[in-house]
């Protein structure tokens, strides 16, 4: 049996390895998320299932937290969890279901998976090898261009499925990553220049009518209330009615009313800035600001460029969801069906958050203590 001092020990391991601050505001934020999409009437699908997936992901979370991920620098097991990524994506166009007119997830019955999420973890992992090998010489262009065409493959099977929210987010980690990476600003105003073409080809070659529809009615909101305008109004609608306190946990009119589809999950900002106002969105954003400011201070001190990429490719991760969700559900951005990290309903964003938080804990096992200018110098190159 184990003694009194050997199970002290062990807890006050367990506890020294977790960064607590990060992990409570997350958890504040599914506990929000879980508040919103409860009706407090009926039995509610998405909070029941929500539960099970939070349980699920927070015990992936503590498994992580002690592997030790030096193994991921390993070119060998990079390039393995890139072209197992092409492969799964490859295979949704044949076993996939279709949900809503995309195929982008696989059905297993009790659940589904959307492998879209996990493959932007996949792609921090893999631009993190590249830039930590490169990152001196990330100046040169050679190095943008080659890792954007890898990006570009994952970029692309993602779209067509189509997945237009993913493939976004998956492009604003490369573009983020490529920045912190050092890049020189001729070479950024190339990407840019580049972006603006690709975009443009995707408009007239790639993009499908309904898709073109969402950016003009983006672009003129008011032109079809009824039809492709008509989620980003009640959304707004939705946010605005909250004021400063508002309408109280359970009386959101938009949302529970069904007047604002999929609050759930595309929406859930709106719903709950509906029954939380001015107040809670305030409490929502200095949540979000915690968790990017404990990715940053955790990784920061990783073992080596890697570690340190990874971290600020999770932090580019979170940020570009964060963005890209609240942007569309005040009328800023483009309706793309992007969730919002923790608060949204499903299983495959959240497990996906969870463990990108707990292979940061795992890296942070092996870290080290580091002057100011010695991360400058690792990190920047400079």
């Amino acid at each position: 049996m184990l003694s009194n001092n050997s199970i002290r020990v062990s807890i006050k391991k367990i506890s020294g390895n977790i960064d607590w601050i990060l992990f409570s505001a997350s958890m504040f934020l599914v506990s929000a998320g879980l508040i919103t999409m409860n009706s407090f009437v009926d039995q509610n699908y998405f909070f029941e299932k929500q539960i099970v997936w939070m349980l699920i992901s927070v015990v992936i979370f503590f498994i992580l937290s002690f592997v030790d991920f030096r193994f991921l620098r390993s070119t060998g097991v990079i390039v393995l969890l890139f072209f197992a990524s092409v492969i799964i994506l490859l295979l949704l166009f044949i076993l996939g279901d279709f949900i809503k007119g995309a195929q982008n997830r696989f059905d297993f019955g009790l659940f589904s998976i959307q492998p879209a999420d996990p493959i932007k973890l996949v792609a921090i992992v893999f631009l993190a090898k590249y830039f930590s090998r490169r990152h001196i010489e990330i100046a040169r262009v050679r190095h943008i261009l080659v890792s954007g065409f890898y990006i570009f493959i994952l970029f692309l099977l993602i779209f067509i499925q189509p997945d237009f929210g993913s493939a976004i987010i998956i492009a604003f980690i490369w573009l983020g990553m490529v920045l912190v990476s050092g890049i020189s600003k001729k070479h950024l105003l190339g990407v840019f220049i580049i972006g603006a073409l690709v975009l443009g080809g995707l408009w007239f070659y790639a993009f499908e009518p309904y898709q073109k529809q969402r950016i003009l009615t983006f672009i003129h909101p008011l032109t079809d209330l009824q039809g492709t305008g008509y989620n980003a109004r009640q959304s707004t609608i939705a946010v605005g009615s909250g004021m400063i306190f508002g309408k109280g946990i359970g009386y959101g009119t938009q949302s529970k009313l069904e007047f604002l589809p999929e609050y759930e999950t595309d929406f859930i900002f709106a719903a709950f800035a509906e029954e939380w106002g001015f107040v809670g969105v305030v409490l929502i954003f200095l949540l979000y600001g915690i968790i990017i400011w404990r990715i940053i201070i955790n990784s920061i001190y990783g073992a080596t460029n890697f570690e340190i990429l990874f971290g600020a490719g999770l932090a580019i991760f979170f940020i570009s969801h964060f963005i890209a969700h609240i942007g569309m559900n005040i009328g800023l951005l483009p309706i793309t069906g992007t969730t919002v990290p923790f608060l949204s309903y499903g299983g495959s964003h959240l497990i996906t958050e969870f463990a990108g938080l707990g292979i940061l804990m795992g890296m942070h096992n092996y870290s080290r203590a580091m002057h100011k200018d010695d991360i400058k110098k690792e990190f920047l190159g400079v």
